[in-house]
C-alpha cells in the first residue's frame, strides 16, 4: 500500500466521498462518487483548475471564455472543455459557493455557475469519448441532472474536512 500524498490524499478524499453521498445523502453511484472524488483530487492543484487555454497558450479564467473557446471547437476537444466548464463550476459553487456569493455584482452568479455547470455536463454527454480514460456519458448526464445534489455534497465534503483533517499526513495541506 503506497503512502505517497498524492494516494493518501485520494484515499482521504474517497472515503470523504463515499460516506457523504452514501450516508447522507443516499447517493449509491460509485461511478458519480468516484468522479467527484476524482475532481477534488485534480483540483488540489490549480494548474487544473485553469487547464483549459486559447489557441495562443492563455489561460482562460471565467466560465464565459471558456463556453466561447469550447463554441470554437470541434469533436473531442470541444466535449473536454464543456466537462471541463462543468468541473469548473461543480467545484466551486460546491466547495466555495461563498467566493460566488461575495463576488456578484447584481446577478447571482452561484446561480449562473449552477445553470452553466448542468448545461455544460450535458452538452459533453452528447459527445461520445473517443478512449476509454475518459469518463463515460452517463455519468456526465448524471452529474447534469444532479448538479445541486452535487454541489451540497460538496459542501458537506468540505464541512468534514474542515472539522478535521488528522487522517492526512504531516504537511498535506488542502486548498490554501
Amino acid at each position: 500500500m503506497s503512502t505517497h500524498p498524492e494516494h493518501v490524499v485520494h484515499r482521504y478524499f474517497a472515503g470523504l466521498a463515499e460516506s457523504t453521498f452514501h450516508a447522507q445523502l443516499g447517493v449509491v453511484d460509485p461511478d458519480l462518487i468516484d468522479y467527484i472524488t476524482g475532481l477534488l483530487v485534480r483540483f488540489i492543484r490549480s494548474d487544473a483548475v485553469h487547464r483549459i487555454r486559447s489557441v495562443t497558450g492563455r489561460p482562460l479564467m471565467t466560465v464565459t471564455e471558456m463556453a466561447a473557446e469550447a463554441a470554437e471547437r470541434l469533436g473531442n476537444a470541444r466535449r473536454e472543455i464543456h466537462r471541463h466548464i462543468g468541473d469548473f463550476t461543480l467545484f466551486w459553487a460546491g466547495v466555495f459557493p461563498e467566493a460566488l456569493r461575495q463576488h456578484t455584482d447584481g446577478g447571482d452568479q452561484f446561480e449562473d455557475y449552477c445553470k452553466q455547470g448542468k448545461r455544460s455536463y450535458h452538452l459533453a454527454a452528447q459527445i461520445e469519448p473517443v478512449d476509454h480514460s475518459q469518463p463515460n456519458s452517463l455519468v456526465l448526464v448524471q452529474l447534469s441532472d444532479r448538479f445541486e445534489l452535487c454541489c451540497y455534497g460538496l459542501r458537506e465534503v468540505r464541512r468534514q474536512w474542515e472539522e478535521g483533517d488528522e487522517h492526512l499526513p504531516h504537511g498535506v495541506i488542502l486548498f490554501n
